[in-house]
């Protein structure tokens, strides 16, 4: 990567990047179109100026000077269509390929392993799908057909001016090589600006989401001015960032317009003697045709430097989007077996499993779980009982051993017709800013609002449901603020038996509800946990005491199997003190 960067540009970079247009060939013909014709039609004046003083104006022939103005006009005309277009086609071509990068992205996204994202920032990852996709936008908008627009340009006007008069050319080339270094001085470290910038624009964005996430917390420990004084230190760090590239224009473009203004005016005054002189080698049509000429080839260069800058911002934005599309960590989905409807025998044979690599979480657990029972796991914090759920989901791989389903290793299943087949009620509820219905769908056109309706009679939350204004069609708002903690868990059930899972796992489900919403989840529990294979994971031993088996965990191993009767009978048994624990603590209370 430190090789990459110090590239003034990255030209396989670029080419992949040029991937993307192969679906728009035919826009971008139009749009090099375009480019072409703004480059020779803006040459075409001053030479149409310079036809019309010789052979018009000098010789006081009046006859066909109405016409060279008309030409010039139509010539005039046709430039600003041609900018018109390219413009719009330009403009269009940019969005239409960052739509497919970026659609691209969100689907490369979804399915990374839940390892990416304890891993990586929330901030950064938006900022690399939004932010970064309108810098390569601009690449095609702005920047790429800009550049070869003004090289272009710069070409034809070089051209037209040697066939013109190439001593007077000579002059206006000499300050070239001069502009030309200083503009690639200016490109090597307005690129190395722009990725300071880029990485500034992530650290902002990734801070301000996390603290605005976590805002309730700040205001409960008294951060603000903690917080106040670590953005101001960010913003800080941005600021000096944007100033370096703020900096490095404001030397580059008044040294080009010096360079400019200097070559025109010994221009002017060269040609001007010439023109006066006894054996003159240069008209006045000549003259003012390179007064013309000058602007129209030291502009562009000057626009270069500029749309190099874009061209750099969303070269270096692509290099960070790309970076995550290479990214590889995607759970193996190669398993052909559809599972359309499982029995629900789960098998754990010697299973073990890392977070972090020699930090074993499972400690080579092995357990069996008959259809239609409702299992109980218990323990302390950190004891692996949640990473058995990760792991039967897939949301992580294995390190050694098998699971199976209906006797069937779960690698061999599709991811999505496993995932379909469990439904997961978490302990910390996950609303998205829409309505209760649409939350419980999740958008599934499978599940009407009939299915919902009576799914919620069932389960006994309708009337809760409609004593909120508008009912299944309320907005809760970001992350479900307009609710309780216990209301969440009541759509987060209702969400789960809506879609009929044939094994259902309830994760922490009643840890932190008040006594109502506790009624209501215990009388939903026993309806949707009916008739179908459960595991309900559970600091309070109070709500698991019907389970037909109990597996007590520790530091990743299975300690004790049994009912919460032949538990409680085991002397010094770990369940037995968890219990005796929490009994007298709710006596004491």
């Amino acid at each position: 990567m430190a090789e990459k960067s110090k590239k003034i540009f990255d030209v396989g970079l670029f080419k992949r990047l040029l991937q993307y247009i192969k679906p728009y060939r035919a826009v971008f013909v139009i749009s090099l179109l375009c480019v072409l014709g703004l480059a020779v039609f803006g040459a075409l004046r001053p030479k149409v100026l310079q036809v019309a003083i010789d052979e018009q104006i000098a010789p006081k022939e009046y006859e066909g000077f109405l016409f060279y103005i008309m030409l010039m006009l139509i010539l005039l005309v046709v430039e600003v269509v041609c900018q018109l277009l390219f413009i719009y086609y330009a403009s269009w071509l940019g969005q239409s390929v960052v739509k497919d990068i970026r659609v691209k992205l969100f689907r490369h996204m979804l399915k990374f392993k839940m390892t990416y994202y304890d891993k990586s920032s929330v901030g950064v990852l938006i900022t690399r799908a939004v932010t970064d996709m309108e810098r390569i936008a601009d690449i095609f908008g702005q920047g790429l057909f800009m550049i070869f627009s003004d090289v272009l340009k710069m070409v034809v006007v070089g051209g037209f001016m040697v066939a013109m008069n190439w001593k007077m050319s000579l002059i206006v080339f000499t300050t070239l090589p001069l502009v030309l270094f200083a503009t690639k001085i200016f490109q090597k470290y307005m690129k190395r600006a722009f990725e300071e910038v880029r990485t500034e624009v992530s650290n902002l964005n990734s801070f301000v989401q996390e603290r605005v996430t976590g805002m309730k917390i700040l205001q409960l420990f008294t951060r603000e001015t903690t917080e106040y004084r670590n953005f101001k230190q960010i913003n800080e760090r941005h600021k000096k960032g944007w100033l370096k590239t703020v900096w490095y224009n404001s030397i580059f473009f008044p040294i080009a317009e010096f360079l400019s203004s200097l070559t025109m005016g010994v221009v002017i005054w060269i040609g001007a003697v010439n023109v006066i002189s006894i054996s003159p080698y240069t008209s006045t049509g000549d003259l003012m045709a390179f007064i013309m000429f000058i602007p129209m080839l030291f502009r562009p260069l000057n626009q270069i430097a500029n749309k190099f800058n874009t061209l750099q911002m969303g070269m270096v934005a692509a290099d960070r989007v790309f970076r995550v599309l290479d990214t590889e960590s995607q759970i193996d989905d190669t398993g052909t077996e559809i599972a359309s409807n499982f029995k629900g025998d789960i098998q754990f044979e010697n299973v073990r499993f890392s977070y972090v690599k020699d930090e074993e979480v499972l400690k080579g657990i092995s357990l069996d779980i008959k259809s239609g029972q409702t299992i109980a796991i218990v323990g302390a914090t950190g004891a692996g009982k949640s990473t058995i759920i990760n792991l039967l989901n897939r949301f992580y791989d294995i390190d050694s051993g098998t699971i199976k389903i209906d006797g069937i290793n779960i690698k061999n299943l599709t991811l999505e017709s496993l995932r379909s087949q469990i439904a997961v009620v978490l302990q910390d509820v996950f609303l998205f800013a829409d309505t209760i219905l649409n939350n419980i769908t999740l958008n599934n056109k499978d599940i009407t609002e009939e299915d919902v309706v009576r799914a919620a009679k069932a389960i006994g939350i309708h009337k809760f449901i409609e004593s909120l204004p508008n009912g299944y069609h309320y907005n809760v708002k970001e992350r479900g603020v307009m609710l309780s903690s216990g209301q969440r868990q009541l759509i987060s059930f209702l969400r789960a038996y809506v879609s009929n899972p044939s094994i259902l796992i309830l994760d922490e489900a009643t840890s932190s509800v008040d006594s109502y919403s506790e009624q209501l989840i215990q009388e939903a529990t026993e309806k949707i946990t009916e008739g179908r294979t459960s595991i309900v994971i559970a600091h309070r031993l109070a709500t698991i005491q019907n389970a037909d088996k109990i597996i007590v965990m520790d530091a990743g191993e299975i300690v004790e199997v049994g009912t919460h009767e032949s538990l409680l009978e085991k002397e010094s048994g770990y369940y037995k003190n968890l219990y005796e624990v929490q009994f007298l603590s709710a006596e004491s209370a």
